[in-house]
């Protein structure tokens, strides 16, 4: 048998998520495409869900993690922060050892 413990982690500010795992997911979407609205389509949800999501993280972070500039003949655009881009690796990296952690317990414990 093949065990493996499964568990979801996210980062808090005053009991409200900043980030989590979807989260994260959009804002990395949104450095690949450029656009909140490319992102959101990308992941399969809508616009206003998207929106919504980088309006909470951004209000609750302690500076902008993602711009954006005013549509015009181009289009507009969004774009992660310095800030923004750290808060993903440091979500990325906690994520990860978190799973090394847990694979460890399972890999050391009674239930091999």
């Amino acid at each position: 048998m093949n065990y493996k413990i499964k568990s979801r982690i996210w980062i808090e500010v005053d009991g409200h998520i900043l980030l989590g795992e979807g989260r994260v997911h959009l804002l990395k979407a949104i450095e690949e495409t450029g656009s909140l609205s490319k992102a959101a389509k990308l992941l399969g949800m809508s616009y206003k869900k998207a929106w919504s999501l980088i309006d909470a993280v951004n209000k609750r972070a302690e500076k902008p993690v993602t711009t954006t500039s005013i549509g015009g003949k181009g289009g507009g655009g969004a774009s992660l922060t310095a800030y923004g881009k750290s808060l993903v690796e440091t979500f990325e990296t906690i994520n990860e050892n978190c799973w090394k952690f847990l694979d460890a317990q399972i890999k050391n414990s009674k239930l091999k």
